[in-house]
């Protein structure tokens, strides 16, 4: 289902665009995984799943100089937006996702069917892991920082492979997932392309449409520091089957399956 190298960045290249913002800008909508607070401005609500991702922000040593940038770029696009309009989430959760796997409303009807969902579910992802041993090369994978990405209910970052080669090593990763007949099994499929990201922050409350495209052109204006920062890389070296109670935390088990990369 995933796009090759060339197809995915030119799609990506198209997604940091001036009038991608202004066109995306008018269709964006309050995000179901936050709702208004009184003191906190937005407040994260039950949305429980799992997830397989990179570490975490708190967790990750390796791209600290990335997320201490992402960290201070969240404060600005907060400044800008306004905390209505915007609900950050915290920079400990910071990740790439690698495969999304199952959440919400799937995750509580597939629970509440089966007991053994959650006992299954990992026991099958740490096999998956042991059989894509040999896709492992001991190196990780590089990533570049390409530009803001404004979807439907949320901004990240958006990030493209450094090469092809990187590209593949990652879809061959996802395919060893989706294609999996026990995962699907499971009640679970690949239902998105592959767009590395890393989620910043949810939309709040929309403002009236004459005001959208006052937001699109801070969008863009705070996009131009992202355009020459082709020194900062992000490396995908790990692997890990996360579990999350909402879109502010993602945890694990010691013993959940981890592959390296």
């Amino acid at each position: 289902m995933d796009e090759n190298y060339q197809t995915y960045l030119n799609r990506a290249m198209r997604l940091i665009l001036p009038e991608t913002y202004q066109s995306q800008v008018q269709l964006i909508q309050e995000s179901p995984k936050f709702r208004p607070h009184p003191e906190k401005g937005t407040q994260a609500v039950p949305f429980p799943g799992y997830t397989i991702i990179t570490p975490t922000g708190s967790d990750d040593p390796k791209n600290v100089a990335l997320y201490d940038r992402l960290k201070d770029y969240q404060q600005q696009l907060l400044q800008q937006l306004g905390t209505r309009l915007f609900a950050p989430v915290p920079a400990e959760s910071f990740h790439l996702t690698l495969a999304d796997l199952i959440w919400d409303s799937a995750y509580r009807a597939a629970s509440e069917e089966n007991p053994e969902f959650d006992s299954q579910l990992q026991q099958c992802i740490a096999q998956i892991f042991e059989q894509c041993q040999p896709i492992s090369e001991g190196t990780a994978i590089p990533f570049q920082p390409i530009g803001i990405m404004m979807m439907t209910r949320a901004i990240a970052l958006c990030l493209a492979p450094v090469d092809e080669d990187s590209y593949e090593r990652v879809l061959k990763f996802r395919r060893a997932i989706y294609q999996n007949h026990d995962l699907m099994g499971l009640g679970i499929e690949q239902q998105y392309y592959f767009t590395p990201h890393i989620t910043l922050g949810y939309f709040g409350e929309i403002p009236p449409a004459e005001d959208l495209p006052a937001v699109g052109d801070r969008i863009t204006d705070l996009n131009q520091q992202w355009i020459d920062a082709d020194t900062l890389e992000f490396w995908v070296y790990r692997a890990e089957l996360r579990k999350f109670d909402d879109m502010t935390r993602y945890y694990r088990a010691p013993e959940w399956a981890v592959f390296e990369f």
